[in-house]
């Protein structure tokens, strides 16, 4: 038994932020399922957009949200969440965090333009912001005294008052798999923070890491919580294409910094696709690719920014230059070989201004909730801002509260199970789901693709639901679970969207409805 004031479930940006600003009020626990470094936040590349630069402005910011959202964003949270870019931006670098820096600039820092912005409005460490935030406020979060890293935890599921017998809806904590010590252990808390990103494994092609696997989706929707806007999964438009290169996406600045795509033959496609080019918004984007590709029988499409001096490649796009240059290609010289992937889940466990879920004691920050900011289709870099303000809105609610009657939690029941006999029943399942995932509720989806889905979902819950009946947790059949779980919200929430908007795009109902309108899933 482990007992904290807050346990924050997820390590990445959303994550840490809530940590920090709780931390010297409150005794936190952050429960994470491999390493500080192992999350999305480490991962992203471009940066953080914020109105910045004198030229800019909230408004703009807004309109341009709004614009990529396809009138499914909500006005209040966009201006709520714009309003605090600069105080978030102002916080990191008080925590350290190293932008990169431009003296000729009025704001002192380099600012780049992204796919849907109408301004330089994205704040960056070269084309790493993610890992050197990241680093910054790990090394914060380690050194601080009331906060206790418990990694290499696997959270199972959230314990509830109705899970008590107790008639109140409120969260009480967790139960957690220490794969240190193979056992399952219960986790008190007075709040719960689920920040444990998004969904992407549930797709073949992802740029998430391995630990993008729902969880906090699933298990917010087990405890009740209601879910939104499931359906809409951003694809990034350019991941690198290349058979050793696991997950690497090729950020959207390359765009923005006049990066280019092309055919095999060297002609460029983007114009006839949209007057924007290569710099309209993400779902445009991927799917012009996607539509190129399967018209072609083509294997992938090509990013070229060789026009642009070696020296300010190797400056701005130090990553991705290295790491493209270890497989052979040399992006002074070559256009970089790209295909769309899973990128970004839009909705997640529906949250008010403060992150609070309609589960009492229970917040959900970033990627797992769904808090309006990005409507139908997230703006480049608007999601670590999302984590910011949402993440010190959280510590700012929580602080304000009564501390509640903490009852007496049960230990984890292993008493009628036993250890698996097979485990090849998980990987197989595992990769059957994320196939058929992305070959119907992919980027573009039919009714009858969406029928397939649901019904090989229903076979592999069942499947599922029997083996984690009958034998010990496992974190391996934990991710499944909850990518099964995740997968049928999305679905779901695809077939009650008779439209296209945004990133659910359906060839039976390509028309978008005058009247915009959220899926709300209500949880069980």
């Amino acid at each position: 038994m482990r007992r904290f004031d807050v346990a924050i479930v997820g390590s990445g940006l959303a994550g840490l932020t809530v940590a920090l600003n709780l931390a010297d009020r409150k005794k936190v626990g952050i429960v994470t399922k491999r390493e500080f470094l192992d999350g999305a936040s480490n991962w992203a590349q471009g940066g953080i957009a914020a109105v910045l630069a004198k030229d800019d402005s909230p408004e703009d910011h807004i309109r341009d949200t709004e614009i990529a959202g396809a009138g499914l964003c909500n006005a209040e949270v966009t201006r709520y969440v714009v309003e605090r870019g600069r105080q978030a931006i102002e916080w990191l670098i008080g925590q350290g965090v190293p932008f990169t820096r431009d003296e000729t600039s009025d704001v002192g820092y380099h600012l780049t333009r992204e796919g849907g912005h109408s301004h330089r409005r994205v704040i960056h460490a070269a084309d790493a912001t993610g890992h050197a935030v990241q680093t910054t406020l790990e090394a914060k979060v380690k050194a601080h005294p009331n906060i206790t890293v418990l990694d290499h935890y696997m959270a199972v599921d959230l314990i509830t008052g109705p899970k008590l017998g107790q008639p109140e809806r409120r969260c009480h904590g967790l139960y957690a798999l220490d794969e240190n010590a193979g056992r399952v252990v219960t986790i008190g808390a007075e709040q719960v923070v689920l920040a444990t990103g998004g969904a992407g494994k549930v797709y073949l092609y992802t740029t998430n890491p391995d630990t993008a696997t729902g969880d906090g989706i699933a298990m917010g929707w087990r405890a009740g919580c209601t879910v939104a806007n499931m359906e809409f999964i951003q694809f990034h438009p350019t991941c690198l294409y290349h058979p050793h290169a696991k997950s690497f996406l090729i950020s959207e600045a390359v765009r923005g910094e006049g990066g280019v795509l092309r055919l095999a033959d060297g002609r460029r496609f983007m114009p006839a696709h949209d007057q924007r080019a290569e710099l309209a918004p993400r779902d445009v984007v991927a799917r012009a690719i996607d539509f190129e590709m399967k018209k072609r029988g083509l294997d992938c499409v090509y990013l070229d920014i060789t026009h642009k001096p070696a020296a300010f490649l190797k400056e701005h796009f130090p990553n991705i230059f290295a790491r493209c240059l270890e497989l052979g290609i040399d992006i002074t010289r070559q256009p970089i070989p790209v295909v769309p992937a899973a990128h970004y889940t839009c909705g997640g466990i529906q949250t008010d201004k403060n992150a609070c879920t309609d589960l009492a004691g229970l917040y959900a920050v970033g990627e797992t909730a769904h808090t309006g900011l990005h409507g139908a289709n997230r703006l480049a870099s608007n999601s670590l801002l999302e984590c910011l303000v949402f993440g010190q809105a959280a510590a700012r609610h929580i602080l304000g509260q009564q501390r509640p009657n903490s009852p007496t939690l049960p230990q984890w029941d292993e008493s009628r199970v036993t250890d698996a006999d097979e485990e090849i029943v998980i990987s197989h399942n595992w990769d059957e789901l994320r196939r058929f995932m992305w070959d119907y509720v992919g980027i573009v989806r039919t009714n009858k693709r969406l029928q397939r889905a649901q019904h090989r979902i229903r076979l592999l819950t069942e499947e599922i639901q029997e083996y984690y009946s009958n034998f010990r947790v496992t974190a391996d059949l934990l991710d499944l679970r909850n990518l099964v779980a995740t997968a049928d919200l999305i679905v779901r929430s695809a077939m009650l969207r008779r439209e296209s908007r945004g990133l659910h795009f359906s060839r039976d109902y390509p028309r978008q409805l005058s009247v915009a309108r959220d899926t709300v899933l209500q949880g069980g």
